[in-house]
């Protein structure tokens, strides 16, 4: 069925005039009538009375011209609603964060894109870096939180940030009484605690290589993420290094947290999403991310 026929019977049905109504529609009066007796022969009902001076609206009459203009109104949110979702505007983004960063850098991201597009509809988990590159290559979520380096096939990952790690140390042991900045030398035999490599083999690396240069101490305990690493240096099991931002979130009573010598370790926050993705709500996320990286570098 025609729909510019809806269209201009609801407009006649609003004006009641063949004229005011062909004005409003750019087309000749003899044209719409042609249009609407087109329009009743569609329906197969007589939607004008015509006996009269001047037509009137029939009882099928008066019922297409709300459900003409009821269709009319849903065709333009629907209009409305294809044209946001092409822009990114619109839609459904999937994010899983890290257990590693729960802190600014992914929390103010994603504040500012739920600000800047607020027909986007969220869904936000946690995860952390292994977990959320195989969610991604699933199919599972959109964009992930993740700790660089990592390598993966048919992963796109931009950095958006960094932080100081921290170490952990227990508040009876000597290194928490002492004053300034923690030199390497003085951990390079402590027993250590940490999480398992394969969580994320590049954050791993990345902490290691820069609290531990000569190489890691013996790790005596594993715990599987920073909230149990926290509770194991507590009890003197060891020390740990833990990124700023979480060590300051999870701090609990038996920990002391040091800052180590210059230059200080740190980690980068990593932004991924499938290679080629085409969704316009995952690349204004990325776009978005991106642009507030360089205004933070600048």
């Amino acid at each position: 069925m025609d729909l510019r026929r809806w269209h201009y019977f609801a407009v006649l049905a609003e004006e009641m005039h063949f004229t005011k109504a062909a004005a409003r529609l750019f087309v000749s009066q003899p044209s719409l009538s042609q249009q609407i007796r087109a329009f009743e022969a569609d329906l197969g009902v007589a939607l004008l009375d015509r006996t009269g001076p001047r037509f009137a609206l029939t009882e099928a009459g008066r019922v297409a011209a709300v459900e003409a203009r009821d269709l009319l109104d849903r065709l333009d949110r629907a209009r409305g609603a294809i044209t946001a979702a092409g822009r990114g505007d619109a839609g459904r983004l999937r994010i899983a964060y890290t257990r590693s960063a729960p802190g600014p850098l992914a929390g103010d991201l994603v504040a500012a894109y739920r600000e800047r597009y607020p027909d986007v509809e969220l869904a936000l988990e946690t995860g952390w870096t292994s977990l959320n590159l195989a969610r991604l290559a699933a199919g599972e979520i959109d964009v992930g939180f993740v700790r660089p380096p990592v390598t993966a096939p048919d992963v796109e990952v931009a950095v958006v940030g960094s932080e100081e790690v921290l170490l952990v140390v227990p508040s009876g042991h000597a290194l928490a009484r002492r004053r300034g900045r923690v030199r390497r030398a003085a951990i390079a035999a402590e027993p250590v605690v940490f999480w398992p490599r394969e969580n994320g083999p590049g954050q791993y690396d990345a902490i290691s290589g820069q609290v531990w240069p000569g190489g890691l101490p013996p790790i005596v305990r594993e715990e599987p993420e920073d909230e149990q690493l926290m509770r194991a240096v507590a009890e003197g099991a060891g020390l740990a290094a833990v990124p700023e931002h979480r060590a300051r979130a999870l701090r609990r009573r038996g920990v002391v947290l040091r800052r180590l010598e210059d230059p200080p370790p740190r980690i980068d926050l990593g932004l991924a999403w499938r290679a080629g993705s085409a969704s316009p709500v995952v690349r204004a996320f990325v776009d978005l991310a991106a642009r507030r990286s360089r205004s933070a570098g600048g």
